[in-house]
Protein backbone atom coordinates (compact mmCIF):
# COMPACT_ATOMS: atom_id res chain seq x y z
CA UNK A 1 0.00 0.00 0.00
CA UNK A 2 1.68 3.40 -0.93
CA UNK A 3 2.44 6.26 1.63
CA UNK A 4 -0.54 8.46 2.29
CA UNK A 5 -0.20 11.94 0.76
CA UNK A 6 -0.41 14.96 2.93
CA UNK A 7 -0.87 18.22 1.97
CA UNK A 8 0.39 21.49 3.85
CA UNK A 9 -0.48 24.56 3.03
CA UNK A 10 2.46 26.48 3.80
CA UNK A 11 3.41 29.33 5.03
CA UNK A 12 6.88 30.50 7.52
CA UNK A 13 7.79 29.02 9.80
CA UNK A 14 6.95 25.47 7.93
CA UNK A 15 5.49 22.38 10.65
CA UNK A 16 7.40 20.19 12.20
CA UNK A 17 6.25 17.07 11.27
CA UNK A 18 9.75 14.57 11.73
CA UNK A 19 8.00 12.05 13.66
CA UNK A 20 5.70 11.70 10.37
CA UNK A 21 9.21 10.96 8.29
CA UNK A 22 8.59 7.36 6.59
CA UNK A 23 5.06 6.95 7.20
CA UNK A 24 3.37 10.34 4.92
CA UNK A 25 4.50 11.94 1.98
CA UNK A 26 4.49 15.48 2.99
CA UNK A 27 3.71 17.96 0.08
CA UNK A 28 3.89 22.09 0.50
CA UNK A 29 1.99 23.93 -1.47
CA UNK A 30 0.98 28.11 -1.20
CA UNK A 31 -2.19 29.40 -2.48
CA UNK A 32 -1.06 29.36 -6.07
CA UNK A 33 -0.87 25.48 -6.22
CA UNK A 34 -3.77 24.11 -3.73
CA UNK A 35 -6.19 23.31 -6.04
CA UNK A 36 -3.91 21.24 -8.68
CA UNK A 37 -2.71 19.57 -5.40
CA UNK A 38 -5.94 19.21 -3.67
CA UNK A 39 -7.30 16.06 -5.76
CA UNK A 40 -4.48 13.60 -4.57
CA UNK A 41 -4.11 14.27 -1.08
CA UNK A 42 -5.61 12.22 1.75
CA UNK A 43 -5.11 15.02 3.82
CA UNK A 44 -4.73 18.91 4.18
CA UNK A 45 -3.10 20.07 6.84
CA UNK A 46 -3.65 24.30 6.52
CA UNK A 47 -0.96 25.67 8.24
CA UNK A 48 -1.25 28.94 6.52
CA UNK A 49 -4.69 29.51 8.82
CA UNK A 50 -5.14 33.23 7.45
CA UNK A 51 -5.78 31.99 4.12
CA UNK A 52 -8.98 31.67 2.68
CA UNK A 53 -7.69 29.55 -0.07
CA UNK A 54 -9.28 26.55 0.48
CA UNK A 55 -12.74 28.44 0.12
CA UNK A 56 -11.80 29.11 -3.43
CA UNK A 57 -9.83 26.19 -4.32
CA UNK A 58 -11.54 23.06 -3.01
CA UNK A 59 -12.70 20.36 -5.26
CA UNK A 60 -16.56 19.41 -6.08
CA UNK A 61 -17.42 16.17 -7.46
CA UNK A 62 -14.35 13.57 -7.50
CA UNK A 63 -11.43 12.80 -5.31
CA UNK A 64 -10.33 15.32 -2.21
CA UNK A 65 -9.15 14.98 1.42
CA UNK A 66 -11.22 12.59 3.39
CA UNK A 67 -9.80 15.39 6.41
CA UNK A 68 -8.43 18.69 6.77
CA UNK A 69 -7.01 20.36 9.93
CA UNK A 70 -6.77 23.94 10.21
CA UNK A 71 -4.08 25.11 12.77
CA UNK A 72 -6.27 27.61 14.21
CA UNK A 73 -9.28 27.76 16.37
CA UNK A 74 -11.60 29.44 13.92
CA UNK A 75 -12.55 27.82 10.80
CA UNK A 76 -14.61 30.20 8.69
CA UNK A 77 -11.74 31.14 6.17
CA UNK A 78 -12.00 27.59 5.35
CA UNK A 79 -15.39 26.49 5.28
CA UNK A 80 -17.67 26.63 1.84
CA UNK A 81 -20.88 25.01 0.88
CA UNK A 82 -19.00 22.26 -1.38
CA UNK A 83 -16.67 21.40 1.82
CA UNK A 84 -19.60 21.54 4.20
CA UNK A 85 -21.57 19.26 2.14
CA UNK A 86 -18.87 16.80 1.62
CA UNK A 87 -17.62 13.42 4.17
CA UNK A 88 -14.74 15.26 4.51
CA UNK A 89 -13.72 15.84 8.07
CA UNK A 90 -12.93 19.50 9.21
CA UNK A 91 -11.18 19.33 12.82
CA UNK A 92 -9.64 22.39 14.74
CA UNK A 93 -6.74 23.97 16.87
CA UNK A 94 -9.35 23.48 19.76
CA UNK A 95 -6.89 23.02 23.59
CA UNK A 96 -3.87 25.12 22.17
CA UNK A 97 -5.65 29.02 22.42
CA UNK A 98 -7.71 28.78 25.64
CA UNK A 99 -5.49 29.68 28.48
CA UNK A 100 -3.44 32.78 26.38
CA UNK A 101 -6.14 34.39 24.88
CA UNK A 102 -7.74 34.06 28.90
CA UNK A 103 -4.95 35.40 30.31
CA UNK A 104 -4.83 38.58 27.35
CA UNK A 105 -8.53 39.41 27.89
CA UNK A 106 -7.62 39.29 32.05
CA UNK A 107 -4.57 41.37 31.04
CA UNK A 108 -7.02 43.98 29.34
CA UNK A 109 -9.69 43.89 31.95
CA UNK A 110 -7.04 44.75 35.00
CA UNK A 111 -5.71 47.38 32.39
CA UNK A 112 -9.15 49.27 32.36
CA UNK A 113 -10.12 48.65 35.77
CA UNK A 114 -6.53 50.71 36.62
CA UNK A 115 -6.72 52.75 33.66
CA UNK A 116 -3.14 51.72 33.23
CA UNK A 117 -3.36 53.63 29.28
CA UNK A 118 -4.02 56.49 31.03
CA UNK A 119 -1.06 56.38 33.47
CA UNK A 120 1.01 55.17 30.35
CA UNK A 121 -0.07 58.50 29.09
CA UNK A 122 0.55 60.82 31.11
CA UNK A 123 3.69 59.35 31.96
CA UNK A 124 5.00 60.32 28.75
CA UNK A 125 3.18 64.10 28.78
CA UNK A 126 5.38 64.14 32.56
CA UNK A 127 1.86 64.66 33.81
CA UNK A 128 1.52 64.08 37.87
CA UNK A 129 -2.13 63.59 38.18
CA UNK A 130 -4.06 61.92 41.24
CA UNK A 131 -7.01 60.10 40.36
CA UNK A 132 -9.76 56.91 41.49
CA UNK A 133 -9.56 53.90 39.67
CA UNK A 134 -12.23 51.10 39.41
CA UNK A 135 -12.22 48.20 41.99
CA UNK A 136 -12.41 44.97 39.63
CA UNK A 137 -14.01 42.71 42.35
CA UNK A 138 -17.59 43.03 41.88
CA UNK A 139 -17.65 44.51 38.72
CA UNK A 140 -20.24 42.65 36.34
CA UNK A 141 -18.93 40.86 32.78
CA UNK A 142 -20.71 38.92 29.87
CA UNK A 143 -18.73 36.36 27.87
CA UNK A 144 -20.09 36.02 24.27
CA UNK A 145 -19.09 32.53 23.11
CA UNK A 146 -19.18 29.41 25.81
CA UNK A 147 -16.95 27.08 23.89
CA UNK A 148 -13.40 26.66 25.48
CA UNK A 149 -11.95 29.94 25.07
CA UNK A 150 -15.20 31.70 26.29
CA UNK A 151 -14.93 28.96 29.49
CA UNK A 152 -11.69 29.97 30.35
CA UNK A 153 -11.94 33.74 30.51
CA UNK A 154 -14.99 32.98 32.69
CA UNK A 155 -12.79 30.97 34.96
CA UNK A 156 -9.88 33.27 35.43
CA UNK A 157 -12.35 36.21 35.35
CA UNK A 158 -14.10 34.46 38.35
CA UNK A 159 -10.72 34.51 40.45
CA UNK A 160 -10.22 37.92 39.77
CA UNK A 161 -14.11 38.38 41.71
CA UNK A 162 -15.52 39.57 38.76
CA UNK A 163 -19.52 38.08 38.54
CA UNK A 164 -19.88 36.57 35.00
CA UNK A 165 -22.80 35.63 32.93
CA UNK A 166 -22.07 33.40 30.09
CA UNK A 167 -23.75 33.24 26.64
CA UNK A 168 -24.13 30.89 23.94
CA UNK A 169 -26.21 30.47 21.08
CA UNK A 170 -28.64 27.97 23.00
CA UNK A 171 -29.02 27.99 26.70
CA UNK A 172 -28.28 25.34 29.16
CA UNK A 173 -27.37 24.51 32.50
CA UNK A 174 -25.23 27.33 34.10
CA UNK A 175 -25.13 29.18 30.51
CA UNK A 176 -27.74 31.87 29.33
CA UNK A 177 -29.13 31.84 25.56
CA UNK A 178 -28.78 34.40 22.86
CA UNK A 179 -31.93 35.72 23.63
CA UNK A 180 -30.70 36.64 27.29
CA UNK A 181 -27.42 38.63 26.09
CA UNK A 182 -29.21 42.13 26.11
CA UNK A 183 -30.39 42.33 29.24
CA UNK A 184 -27.10 41.01 30.74
CA UNK A 185 -25.42 43.52 28.79
CA UNK A 186 -27.30 46.68 29.53
CA UNK A 187 -26.19 45.59 33.48
CA UNK A 188 -22.17 44.72 32.29
CA UNK A 189 -19.42 46.47 33.10
CA UNK A 190 -17.17 44.40 30.61
CA UNK A 191 -18.64 42.51 27.40
CA UNK A 192 -16.06 40.28 25.64
CA UNK A 193 -17.09 38.42 22.57
CA UNK A 194 -15.33 34.92 22.30
CA UNK A 195 -17.45 33.68 19.89
CA UNK A 196 -16.68 31.63 16.25
CA UNK A 197 -17.92 33.63 13.13
CA UNK A 198 -21.06 32.37 11.76
CA UNK A 199 -23.98 34.02 9.64
CA UNK A 200 -25.73 34.53 13.36
CA UNK A 201 -22.92 36.16 14.51
CA UNK A 202 -21.75 38.45 11.51
CA UNK A 203 -22.34 42.29 12.72
CA UNK A 204 -24.24 41.41 15.81
CA UNK A 205 -22.33 43.99 17.80
CA UNK A 206 -23.38 47.22 15.87
CA UNK A 207 -24.96 51.11 16.81
CA UNK A 208 -28.32 49.31 18.32
CA UNK A 209 -26.23 46.67 20.60
CA UNK A 210 -23.74 49.43 21.90
CA UNK A 211 -26.47 51.74 22.83
CA UNK A 212 -28.04 49.12 25.11
CA UNK A 213 -24.61 49.47 27.00
CA UNK A 214 -23.85 51.42 30.32
CA UNK A 215 -21.32 54.72 29.77
CA UNK A 216 -18.81 53.16 32.13
CA UNK A 217 -18.74 49.58 30.22
CA UNK A 218 -15.83 48.61 28.14
CA UNK A 219 -16.17 46.03 25.07
CA UNK A 220 -13.33 43.41 24.16
CA UNK A 221 -13.21 41.37 21.09
CA UNK A 222 -11.29 38.50 20.68
CA UNK A 223 -13.34 36.11 18.69
CA UNK A 224 -13.14 37.48 14.66
CA UNK A 225 -13.52 40.92 13.38
CA UNK A 226 -16.41 40.83 11.44
CA UNK A 227 -18.59 40.23 14.26
CA UNK A 228 -17.85 43.98 15.23
CA UNK A 229 -19.64 46.66 13.19
CA UNK A 230 -16.65 48.62 13.72
CA UNK A 231 -17.81 52.04 12.17
CA UNK A 232 -20.61 51.86 14.62
CA UNK A 233 -17.83 51.07 17.28
CA UNK A 234 -16.35 53.66 16.55
CA UNK A 235 -18.83 56.27 16.83
CA UNK A 236 -19.91 54.67 20.49
CA UNK A 237 -16.55 55.55 21.66
CA UNK A 238 -16.19 59.08 20.05
CA UNK A 239 -19.92 59.93 21.65
CA UNK A 240 -19.16 58.47 24.96
CA UNK A 241 -21.44 55.83 24.73
CA UNK A 242 -19.15 53.09 26.65
CA UNK A 243 -16.29 53.91 28.13
CA UNK A 244 -13.43 51.92 26.29
CA UNK A 245 -12.95 49.21 24.17
CA UNK A 246 -10.07 46.48 23.13
CA UNK A 247 -9.84 44.84 19.33
CA UNK A 248 -7.69 42.11 18.88
CA UNK A 249 -9.11 41.10 15.27
CA UNK A 250 -10.39 42.68 12.59
CA UNK A 251 -12.75 42.80 9.47
CA UNK A 252 -9.47 43.71 7.50
CA UNK A 253 -6.06 41.92 8.56
CA UNK A 254 -3.52 43.24 8.91
CA UNK A 255 -4.95 46.51 9.78
CA UNK A 256 -3.81 49.33 7.68
CA UNK A 257 -1.92 52.33 8.83
CA UNK A 258 -4.29 54.31 6.86
CA UNK A 259 -7.45 53.08 9.47
CA UNK A 260 -9.39 55.67 11.25
CA UNK A 261 -9.31 52.83 14.23
CA UNK A 262 -5.83 53.46 15.45
CA UNK A 263 -6.72 57.40 16.80
CA UNK A 264 -9.95 56.13 18.21
CA UNK A 265 -10.00 57.52 22.04
CA UNK A 266 -10.45 54.77 24.30
CA UNK A 267 -9.73 51.93 21.66
CA UNK A 268 -6.85 49.59 22.31
CA UNK A 269 -5.90 48.01 19.22
CA UNK A 270 -3.44 44.70 19.09
CA UNK A 271 -2.32 42.62 15.93
CA UNK A 272 -4.83 39.24 16.14
CA UNK A 273 -1.84 38.80 19.01
CA UNK A 274 -4.03 37.01 22.24
CA UNK A 275 -3.21 33.65 21.68
CA UNK A 276 0.28 33.90 20.56
CA UNK A 277 2.50 33.05 23.19
CA UNK A 278 5.96 31.63 22.88
CA UNK A 279 6.10 27.98 21.35
CA UNK A 280 2.63 27.94 20.49
CA UNK A 281 4.04 27.54 16.36
CA UNK A 282 5.45 23.69 17.75
CA UNK A 283 2.61 23.28 19.89
CA UNK A 284 0.43 23.60 17.17
CA UNK A 285 2.42 21.02 15.63
CA UNK A 286 2.93 18.90 17.89
CA UNK A 287 -1.13 18.61 18.29
CA UNK A 288 -1.08 17.82 14.82
CA UNK A 289 1.44 15.30 14.71
CA UNK A 290 -0.67 13.29 17.56
CA UNK A 291 -3.89 13.38 15.63
CA UNK A 292 -2.32 12.46 12.28
CA UNK A 293 -1.23 9.12 14.37
CA UNK A 294 -4.63 8.75 15.66
CA UNK A 295 -6.43 8.94 12.02
CA UNK A 296 -3.89 6.80 10.36
CA UNK A 297 -4.76 4.05 13.52
CA UNK A 298 -7.98 4.50 12.44
CA UNK A 299 -9.02 6.33 16.08
CA UNK A 300 -11.68 8.80 16.29
CA UNK A 301 -10.35 12.60 15.73
CA UNK A 302 -10.84 15.10 18.55
CA UNK A 303 -11.52 18.45 17.60
CA UNK A 304 -14.35 17.39 15.27
CA UNK A 305 -16.27 20.84 13.47
CA UNK A 306 -20.39 20.48 12.84
CA UNK A 307 -19.73 21.75 9.55
CA UNK A 308 -23.89 23.40 9.72
CA UNK A 309 -22.49 25.05 13.24
CA UNK A 310 -19.06 26.21 12.08
CA UNK A 311 -17.36 25.36 15.38
CA UNK A 312 -16.82 22.15 17.40
CA UNK A 313 -19.70 21.72 19.82
CA UNK A 314 -18.63 21.59 23.44
CA UNK A 315 -20.06 18.39 25.27
CA UNK A 316 -23.17 20.04 27.15
CA UNK A 317 -24.49 21.73 23.76
CA UNK A 318 -27.88 21.47 22.54
CA UNK A 319 -28.95 22.16 18.95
Amino acid sequence: MSEPTLLVLDTEPSPRLGRLTGRVRVQYTDERGLAAHLPSADALLVWDFSSDAVRGAWPGDGPRPRWVHTASAGVDRLLCPALAASDTVVTNARGIFELPIAEYVAGLVLAFSKDLPGTLELQRLHHWRHREVRQLSGTRAVVVGAGPIGREITRLLHGLGVRVALVARTARRTIHGIEDLDRLAARADWVICAAPLTESTRGMFDARFFGLLQPSAVFVNVGRGPMVVETDLADALHKRWIAGAALDVFQEEPLGPESPLWDVPGLVVSPHMSGDTAGWRDRLGEQFVEMYEQWAAGLPLPNVVDKELGYVPSPDHTA
